[in-house]
C-alpha cells in the first residue's frame, strides 16, 4: 500500500514538473504560441501544376509579392499574412473541390482568393455556404448566373472581374474602326472563328459569332478543338489557307496553344490579321513567340491600364520574380490589398460576414480601372468610367495599347506578314 501512494506522489510530482516546463517554455518563447493568433492566412485557389500552370504561378506570385509588401509595413492592426495556395491542377471538380476543402478546412484562413480555378465556378456555392470571402476573377458569366438568382445567399462572394460582354462585341467595331481610318483594307469583311471546348472559350466565341452576323461579316470557317493542349493546328490552318478571310479569331485561351497556332501558321501566313483571346497577355506567350508574334491582336478586360499604380506593381514584381507580371499577377495583388483594406474597417479577421458585405460596398480605383461591384450579379461594373475593354497589339515583343484611345501608347500597324 506504502508504494502504491508512493508511486502516485512521484507521478503528481512529474506531471506538475512537466506543466511548469511547459510554462517557462510559453513564457521564454512567446512567439511559438502566440504568433500564429496573429497570422491571417490567404488561401489561393490555382491551377500550378496542368496546363494553365502558367497562370497559377502568376496567382500566386501576385498574391506573395503584396503580402510581402504589407507584412515589411508592420502588417494591419497587428496581423500579418501567409499565402496558403490550393492547387486545382486539371481543374476537374475532384481536384478542385479537394484544394477548396483543404483551405476551407484551415481556421486560420481569413479569405480565398482565385484568379479562376474550376470552369463553371460551382465552388461559389463551397464559399457562400462555408461564410468564406471569396474573391474570383474568371468566368464571370458562371459567376453571375449562380449568385443572380439570388444575391442575398452569396454575400461573402464578389468577382473582381467584370462581364465579359466586351470580349463578344467590340472586336468587330474595333476593326471596322481602323479600316474606315484607313489603317487596313477589309476585301469581303470575312472571318475564320477557332474555340477551345471550354465555358470561357465557347462563350466568346459564341458572341462573337453572333455580332459578326449582326454586323454582316461572312464566318468562312467554324471551328471547335478539345480543351486542353493542342500540338498540330495544321489541318484548321489548311482549312484557313484554302478560303483566306480578312481576321482570324482563334478564342482558345490556353497560352501554349495561342504559341503554337501562330508558330505554325506564320510557317504559310494569309493576308489575314490574328487574333488570339487571352493568351497573349500571359508572359510565356511571348517567351515561346518571340518575333513570331509581332503584328498579333487580342483583347483584355480588367488589363492593367498605364497608370503610376500599374507601373509601381510592374517594377515590384519585375524586382521580385525577374520577369513582368501577365494580368493576374496584378489582379490577385489587387486582391490582396482589397482585403487589408477591408480587414481594417471590420478590425476582425474571423468576422468573415462582415468582411464578405464590406468588400461589396468598395468603390476604389485599380490598375484596371474603377471597381464597384453590381449588388445584382456580384459582378464588377463594365464601362469606360469603370472597366473598358482594352485592345492590344504585340510588336518586337512589346505590347503596345491601342484601344481605348484615351490610355493607348501606339497606333495599330499592318502586320509584317500582311506588308
Amino acid at each position: 500500500m506504502m508504494i502504491t501512494l508512493a508511486s502516485g506522489s512521484l507521478r503528481r510530482r512529474s506531471l506538475v514538473g512537466a506543466v511548469i516546463a511547459i510554462l517557462l517554455i510559453c513564457l521564454a518563447v512567446p512567439s511559438l504560441f502566440a504568433a500564429d493568433s496573429h497570422v491571417v492566412k490567404i488561401g489561393v485557389l490555382a491551377p500550378i501544376t496542368g496546363a494553365a500552370s502558367a497562370d497559377g504561378q502568376e496567382f500566386v506570385n501576385g498574391a506573395r509579392l503584396a503580402v510581402q509588401e504589407i507584412n515589411k509595413a508592420g502588417g494591419v492592426l497587428g496581423y500579418t499574412f501567409e499565402v496558403v495556395p490550393g492547387d486545382t491542377m486539371d481543374m476537374k471538380p475532384d481536384a478542385v473541390l479537394s484544394a477548396v476543402n483543404k483551405l476551407l478546412s484551415d481556421p486560420q484562413v481569413g479569405i480565398i482568393l482565385t484568379g479562376y480555378c474550376s470552369n463553371s465556378n460551382f465552388e461559389v456555392k463551397n464559399m457562400a455556404d462555408a461564410g468564406m470571402p471569396y474573391i474570383i476573377a474568371g468566368y464571370p458569366a458562371q459567376t453571375a448566373e449562380i449568385i443572380s438568382p439570388n444575391p442575398d445567399k452569396f454575400p461573402t462572394v464578389w468577382s473582381y472581374s467584370c462581364t465579359f460582354r466586351g470580349y463578344e462585341t467590340e472586336l468587330p467595331k474595333v476593326v471596322e474602326g481602323w479600316a474606315k481610318e484607313g489603317k487596313l483594307t477589309l476585301h469581303n469583311k470575312s472571318v475564320a472563328l477557332i474555340a477551345s471546348d471550354n465555358p470561357y472559350s465557347m462563350t466568346i466565341y459564341n458572341g462573337l459569332k453572333e455580332t459578326f452576323a449582326q454586323m454582316g461579316w461572312t464566318v468562312t470557317l467554324d471551328e471547335k478543338v478539345p480543351f486542353g493542349e493542342v500540338l498540330d493546328w495544321h489541318v484548321i490552318l489548311g482549312k484557313i489557307r484554302s478560303n483566306v478571310p480578312d481576321l482570324i479569331v482563334n478564342t482558345d485561351y490556353l497560352p501554349g496553344n495561342g504559341a503554337t497556332f501562330v508558330q505554325q501558321f506564320m510557317e504559310n501566313p494569309t493576308q489575314s490579321l490574328v487574333f488570339i483571346q487571352y493568351g497573349p497577355s500571359v508572359p510565356e506567350f511571348l517567351d515561346l513567340t518571340k518575333d513570331q508574334s509581332t503584328g498579333v491582336l487580342y483583347d483584355y478586360i480588367t488589363a492593367p491600364l498605364p497608370t503610376p499604380r500599374t507601373k509601381k506593381i510592374k517594377d515590384a514584381y519585375i524586382a521580385a520574380y525577374g520577369s513582368e507580371p501577365g494580368g493576374y499577377g496584378y489582379m490577385l495583388y489587387e486582391m490582396v490589398y482589397l482585403y487589408a483594406g477591408v480587414l481594417k474597417q471590420v478590425r476582425d479577421p474571423m468576422k468573415k460576414l462582415d468582411i464578405g458585405k464590406a468588400i461589396g460596398r468598395i468603390d476604389t480605383e485599380l490598375s484596371m480601372g474603377r471597381l464597384k461591384f453590381d449588388p445584382k450579379t456580384h459582378l464588377s461594373i463594365a464601362g469606360a468610367n469603370f472597366i473598358p475593354t482594352v485592345f492590344y497589339q504585340i510588336w518586337h515583343g512589346q505590347r503596345i495599347l491601342l484601344y481605348p484611345k484615351k490610355y493607348s501608347n501606339g497606333e495599330f500597324m499592318l502586320p509584317p506578314w500582311m506588308k
